[in-house]
């Protein structure tokens, strides 16, 4: 397969696995199973067991991983989580938590299904196509032991892509001269996903920070007056999303178009119904049926 195709390919099937990962962060189970092995309740779970793999890590490394959030958010759980609990008890408290969510959203008979296998089979396939280098957080959960359960099959494997294509995409934004806010200011500007007030509560930045790095987007010609993109700031987002593709294709080159039909169709069914059955509130990512297409 040629790199464009996979290119497409590697975007269409992102979109269909995305919710397969995603679903975690909006879990109850997940703070449940985080508060039983002593972490805090709120925002802490998600910043100690996403970066769980890399180890009992400071501060600076998560929030340059996570690249958009404000690192004076993420210093108020890192790296107090690790005095409260061990990375390793975290990682494996996170699996417990994807694997009752996914049974909750797809019930028990599809979670066992021959669906789930079968998707299960070719998403690692994929995944096992992935490099380390230049992929710090996709490195770092790659070096996991992979679960024997098909279901935490499928959700590591989604997970492993998701943070594959992530770190290909902040390489994108830092060689398109974007941080972490001005990244996620000109993300709102396309109208596609995050809503502004959204964006500012979950990432942790006042009004003030803001509306300081969209003054300076103006400066620079990429926000207009009302806060819009300007045809360069539209050029900017749209190249990156291109680099974004390219550099998430490669798993997918020799993975071929056939099994990567497959794996769509499964995936497909599997991401529509937990969307269905409440993966995703509706005040974060609009109608939630966007992230299963």
């Amino acid at each position: 397969m040629e790199l464009a195709e996979a290119k497409e390919i590697a975007y269409r099937c992102h979109r269909v696995l995305e919710p397969i990962h995603a679903m975690v962060y909006f879990a109850p189970e997940a703070e449940e199973r985080f508060t039983e092995v002593g972490l805090r309740p709120g925002r802490m779970g998600y910043f100690a067991s996403r970066s769980a793999p890399m180890g009992a890590v400071g501060p600076g490394p998560v929030a340059a991983t996570f690249f958009n959030f404000n690192p004076e958010l993420v210093a108020r759980h890192i790296p107090r989580a690790w005095e409260l609990a061990d990375p390793r008890e975290v990682v494996e408290a996170r699996f417990a938590a994807a694997e009752a969510a996914l049974r909750r959203l797809l019930g028990d008979e599809l979670a066992e299904s021959e669906v789930v296998t079968e998707a299960a089979e070719l998403a690692r396939e994929v995944a096992d196509g992935c490099v380390p280098e230049g992929r710090p957080l996709y490195a770092a959960h790659a070096d996991l032991d992979w679960p024997d359960e098909p279901l935490l099959v499928l959700w590591h494997a989604a997970s492993l892509l998701r943070e594959f294509r992530g770190d290909g995409h902040i390489a994108a934004l830092v060689g398109a001269g974007l941080n972490g806010l001005t990244a996620l200011v000109t993300h709102t500007a396309t109208g596609k996903g995050f809503l502004e007030p959204a964006a500012k509560k979950s990432r942790g930045w006042s009004d003030e920070q803001w509306d300081a790095a969209a003054d300076y987007l103006r400066t620079e010609g990429i926000l207009d007056t009302d806060g819009k993109l300007t045809a360069r700031g539209q050029e900017v987002r749209e190249g990156v999303e291109d680099i974004t593709n390219f550099s998430a294709a490669s798993p997918w080159v020799r993975f071929g178009g056939d099994k990567a039909d497959r794996l769509h169709t499964l995936a497909r069914q599997l991401s529509r119904t937990a969307v269905a059955n409440g993966a995703f509130p509706a005040n974060v990512f609009g109608t939630g049926s966007e992230k299963a297409k």
